[in-house]
């Protein structure tokens, strides 16, 4: 995976403006209306108002904006220098800071977890009937996640892969996406699994013989049934029903084998299980009618779009279903298993055990500073250097961080560049009409009625990569 990402382009590096996507300018022109009707108009169909949204979109809007602090990055030949706006990190809601994470993720995951062996892509997904029951309590994620790695863990370790003595023991990464095609609530999970057990601390990984998917599917709908009764949310009688369905809704997906030596193939996979609910290619904002068109994606060969290739949401109904997929502070949304916990890992590097695998080659030196170089990563997210001088091709680099608001003013007064932006009012759009027979709907909840939030601190990658 090593790469030399100073050879992709050479082109000049513009700092991004999200102020002029489509995206943005939705959320500004609705984001006010949004957050005093959401109680009255979308929260049934959407869940409880969580005020860590609101949080969310006011940085969004804040992102890039030079106002709120930027760095100096200079060339060091010419003296050509550009301002570098800081970013907002709202992951799972501004398209740029997501997309960093995602190839952080990717080569992290990569590099320092995942084994030198052969793995397999896992879906397992749940019938519509049960998913309101995640969208009101999102504590149930996690459980939901619990639930398919034991599956996993009971199917696996009962194939007969040899070496009964030893305790086999699979590794999985899960990750939990909440999203269908048009922004629809779907909890399912997506699995990275060893296609196969190690045995021991001996450095032995036996390949598993193949798969017979519907007593893997029998598993986790039993694993699932369990996990809701327990927690008070399905009854005895609604299991019984659902069993007698000729088909149950739960769907277990197994992908093709990944070969150990294919790089290219696990990396991207990293990076489709913790992929962004939605693409900003796919949606076009229709500012006069107050709606957005939002595109399905490409069909595979040989099937049918039935006429659905697109669908048109008034603009407030787009904000709330594109915030039901936030996850509140600190809830964590991609878990490790088996041989890839951090416990497993924690362990293994205390004793030096953890490269001990025969068809392993030497892991890549930790480099944290790699890891967070922004530069690399719009080298290779943009195919442009910013580190490279448009004018003289020489070789830019960060020279300060300008934080404080007064210097901030100063400077890009200074420029001509200080714009303060203002608002126009909220705008009314269609779907506070398409709404309006919800306000008396028996569903309905009292003014910003708050879900269970984590008191957990923040998300840090910092922390995500030490643990």
């Amino acid at each position: 995976m090593e790469e030399d990402y100073m050879t992709l382009s050479v082109a000049a590096y513009h700092p991004r403006r999200p102020q002029d996507s489509d995206y943005y300018h939705c959320v500004e022109d609705y984001f006010e209306t949004f957050v005093q009707s959401y109680d009255e108009h979308f929260s049934r169909q959407y869940g409880f108002w969580r005020p860590y949204i609101e949080q969310v979109i006011y940085r969004y809007l804040d992102c890039g904006d030079l106002r709120h602090g930027f760095a100096r990055v200079k060339c060091k030949d010419c003296g050509h220098e550009y301002l570098l706006a800081f970013s907002c990190k709202r992951r799972h809601f501004c398209p740029s800071c997501h997309q960093k994470r995602v190839v952080e993720f990717g080569e992290w995951l990569c590099r320092d977890v995942l084994k030198k062996v052969p793995h397999r892509h896992f879906i397992f997904s749940l019938p519509k009937i049960l998913r309101r029951y995640f969208l009101y309590d999102r504590k149930l994620l996690a459980s939901l996640s619990r639930c398919a790695w034991e599956s996993l863990k009971i199917f696996m370790q009962s194939r007969p892969v040899g070496m009964p003595e030893n305790a086999p023991l699979p590794g999985a990464v899960i990750a939990i996406q909440t999203f269908g095609d048009y922004l629809g609530f779907n909890p399912h999970c997506h699995i990275i699994l060893t296609d196969g057990c190690f045995y021991g601390n001996k450095g032995i990984f036996r390949v598993a013989p193949p798969l017979e998917l519907k007593k893997l599917e029998a598993i986790f709908r039993h694993k699932v049934f369990k996990m809701l009764l327990k927690k008070g949310k399905i009854t005895k009688e609604m299991i019984a029903m659902l069993s007698t369905w000729r088909h149950s809704g739960f769907n277990v997906f197994c992908g093709n084998r990944i070969a150990p030596k294919d790089e290219t193939a696990m990396e991207n996979l990293a990076r489709y299980i913790i992929r962004a609910s939605f693409s900003q290619e796919r949606m076009r904002y229709l500012e006069q009618e107050g709606t957005v068109v939002y595109k399905a994606k490409a069909c595979p060969k040989g099937r049918s779009g039935n006429g659905k290739d697109q669908k048109t949401f008034p603009a407030l109904e787009w904000l709330a279903a594109m915030c039901s997929h936030i996850p509140n502070r600190g809830e964590q949304m991609v878990r490790y298993y088996g041989y890839y916990s951090n416990v497993a890992r924690g362990k293994r590097k205390e004793t030096g055990t953890d490269d001990v695998i025969p068809c392993m080659t030497e892991p890549v030196a930790n480099n944290k500073a790699l890891r967070k170089s922004w530069a690399r990563l719009i080298q290779k997210i943009y195919e442009v250097d910013p580190l490279i001088c448009p004018k003289c091709k020489g070789t830019m680099r960060i020279i300060s961080f300008i934080e404080d608001a007064q210097v901030i003013r100063e400077i890009l007064t200074h420029l001509g560049i200080w714009i303060i932006r203002s608002r126009p009012p909220p705008k009314i759009c269609a779907a506070i009409t398409l709404s309006e027979s919800r306000a008396s709907d028996s569903y309905a909840h009292p003014p910003h009625q708050q879900a269970d939030c984590y008191a957990d601190p923040e998300y840090s990658w910092d922390d995500y990569i030490q643990s």
